[in-house]
């Protein structure tokens, strides 16, 4: 069987907030739709997340505009409560999340398979504006 070579890339941000905050946050299905974004253009009308080793999680992205949107998708291999969570994507490539939690602050670590379609740079920055748009949530709420 062919093993696929995916490049990996990271993001990371440090937000102002325990672990347990952070965690939770990133976690629920309400807090889910209120952050993952890249642009104001879009939002997240849906998630759903059954946050367990073999447990599948989704979220629907659209523009709203109504003009695209997406399932993100995939199955939980790991479940760390506010240290770890790694999951494979429906297409198959590995997502690596890590909770570092610092006195009053908390570091998280994104470090996911690149797709083929659209550009490294294109992907991290993306995924860096999500990750951007979650601590700004988190922070303020």
């Amino acid at each position: 069987m062919e093993t696929k070579q995916f490049t990996k890339v990271t993001v990371q941000a440090v937000i102002q907030a325990p672990v347990m905050k952070v965690w939770k946050y990133w976690t629920e299905p309400q807090h889910i739709t209120k952050w993952n974004q890249a642009s104001d253009s879009w939002h997240a009308p849906k998630a759903e997340n059954d946050l367990r080793v073999g447990g599948k999680f989704l979220t629907r992205m659209e523009a709203k505009d109504g003009s695209m949107g997406f399932d993100f998708f995939g199955t939980y291999d790991v479940v760390k409560p506010q240290e770890q969570i790694s999951y494979t994507l429906g297409d198959g490539r590995k997502v690596e999340i890590t909770f570092m939690y610092q006195g009053n602050e908390t570091k998280v670590i994104e470090i996911f398979d690149a797709e083929g379609t659209h550009s490294i740079e294109m992907q991290q920055a993306g995924w860096q504006a999500i990750l951007d748009n979650f601590k700004k949530y988190t922070e303020e709420s």
